[in-house]
């Protein structure tokens, strides 16, 4: 199972050997890629061969690139992520109305779910209310309880003052953590056969990663307890490391401790088989530790 983020922060040169990853800068380093999930290009004075890069897209291995401010700009998405795509892709264009509302009912409730959790552990009153919207909720979220539950969770969490818009520390680390996550899991749809591009409740026609959107939505209060256990007060190289190691902090799906990396893996599998077989019940949530 790859399980590595690997983050490569300054001049260096990548190729491949033997199955290796070799990294030549200042001292070589070589890293196996079967032990690899996700490689981050945080300079931009890197060169890689396109040997390597050829190899790290046949392993399913997601890339990074960052831009000069080294915040996430790109990412390598194979046309092909399994061997069955075509089959896998008609499915997904013909899954029923009905479950597709079914089921991005169900992620609305556990993300406002999972933002009340987040609530109550630091003794916010606010919870109180997000349980409220919870029990409002109607199929598709036709009232929006999601917006609503968002805007007293912020400012629960961060502040009365604070909005998403704000150019703060705060906000660029929320921003980055959830560009990492988004990520993980655009990866493991194209693993799986399926589109990014195609979702259930996010239609944007200039975001090529709607599904991911989708699917991400219960795992961001993950992303927003770290930025809060960081409490930014700049947003650099310590902060962002902090954020891709979450990928790798654990939670509990399927009664069995799994890294945040390989639970995404469980609940897309999940996700897929509740609209592929039309039963909503056969997704799998994660949960935090007691």
């Amino acid at each position: 199972m790859s399980w590595r983020i690997v983050v490569i922060t300054k001049r260096a040169k990548l190729d491949l050997k033997l199955n290796y990853l070799v990294i030549r800068s200042d001292e070589t380093t070589k890293i196996f890629l079967g032990e690899i999930s996700t490689l981050i290009i945080e300079s931009t004075a890197v060169s890689l061969t396109a040997a390597l890069l050829s190899e790290l897209i046949s392993r399913k291995i997601k890339v990074i690139f960052c831009d000069f401010a080294r915040n996430p700009q790109a990412e390598m998405i194979p046309y092909y992520g399994s061997h069955d795509t075509s089959n896998k892709v008609r499915k997904q264009l013909n899954w029923k109305a009905v479950t597709k509302e079914l089921t991005w009912t169900e992620i609305v409730t556990e993300k406002i779910r999972k933002q009340k959790e987040l609530l109550q552990l630091y003794d916010h009153p606010e919870s109180k209310l997000l349980d409220d919207y919870l029990l409002q909720l109607e199929p598709r979220d036709l009232s929006n309880r999601e917006g609503h539950a968002a805007k007293v969770y912020f400012n629960a969490l961060f502040g009365s003052g604070f909005t998403r818009t704000s150019d703060t520390p705060t906000n660029a680390a929320l921003n980055y953590g959830y560009t990492i996550m988004l990520s993980a899991f655009s990866r493991e749809i194209v693993a799986s056969g399926y589109i990014t591009q195609i979702g259930l409740f996010h239609d944007n026609m200039f975001n090529q990663f709607n599904y991911a959107s989708d699917l991400m939505e219960p795992f961001r209060p993950l992303v927003d307890k770290k930025v809060l256990l960081i409490n930014p007060e700049k947003f650099e190289r310590d902060e962002k490391l902090q954020l891709i190691d979450l990928l790798n902090e654990e939670v509990i799906i399927e009664d069995k401790h799994q890294y945040i990396n390989n639970a995404i893996k469980l609940y897309c599998k999940s996700v897929f088989e509740a609209l592929n077989e039309d039963d909503i019940s056969r997704i799998r949530f994660y949960r935090n530790e007691l």
